[in-house]
């Protein structure tokens, strides 16, 4: 934990959270004082692993299971983990996946997948933990993606989508205030422990900072969102510039 703890005595759900950047965010949250739900489909032991590491360090957390596709199971999830941790100050809508598929290639398979995953889960996280966050005047955070500015032809319906999450925060902002925060994050450029080295060396050379970014860089922006009690219906684009 840290000296400071910024987030003490709050409650963040964390989708998406056994994994890659959703896993990095909760236990940075963790490491402010947050008490964290992490929510998981399929990935129980990651998932375990982030709750073990939150708790070795004297934090509180839980590990909840969801398929979001299904409202039913976001709200028994929701449900869990206000009930569990006690009350709900900050959701973090960071479950995705990354179809790749081009116009004339997109099934509709591959559209229901990308848009069910990355449209329609954060929507109704939202609305299941709206009144919860109404009593805590707490906050929304919305992943979204450069490939939703940029749009990317050859992720079409993840690009559609994640055009669609940037909407979504813009309507749920406006919808949920004044009580109720909603911002989003736009990653570009990020790579992670195991990413292959010349995706990278491509991340830099389209960056104009020079640099990858890396999951601190996630965190940092997620935890500023998280506190800016001035800030709402915003896109935080975190990518060294690449949308330039």
């Amino acid at each position: 934990m840290t000296g400071e703890l910024k987030l003490r005595g709050k409650v963040a759900l964390v989708t998406g959270a056994g994994k890659r950047l959703g896993r990095a965010v909760a236990l940075r949250l963790a490491r402010e004082g947050a008490s964290v739900a992490v929510h998981y489909r399929k990935s129980a032991a990651d998932a375990e692993e982030v709750v073990a590491a939150i708790k070795s360090a004297g934090g509180s957390a839980a590990a909840i299971p969801a398929e979001l596709t299904s409202v039913i199971e976001i709200q028994r999830m929701v449900q869990s983990a206000a009930h569990e941790l006690g009350r709900l100050d900050i959701l973090v809508n960071s479950a995705a996946n990354f179809l790749p598929s081009s116009m004339i290639s997109t099934t509709e398979q591959v559209w229901d997948s990308a848009l069910d995953t990355n449209l329609k889960a954060p929507f109704f996280c939202a609305q299941a933990a709206a009144p919860w966050l109404r009593r805590t005047k707490g906050v929304i955070i919305n992943f979204a993606d450069t490939g939703g500015i940029l749009g990317w032809p050859g992720y079409a319906a993840h690009s559609i989508a994640k055009a669609g999450v940037i909407m979504l925060t813009r309507v749920l902002a406006k919808a949920l205030a004044p009580e109720v925060r909603v911002n989003a994050i736009a990653p570009g450029t990020i790579t992670m422990e195991g990413d292959a080295p010349e995706l990278e060396a491509e991340f830099i050379r389209q960056a104009p900072l020079k640099r990858s970014g890396t999951p601190s860089d996630i965190e940092d922006a997620v935890l500023y969102l998280a506190k800016a009690q001035f800030v709402t219906g915003q896109v935080l684009v975190v990518d060294g510039g690449r949308v330039l």
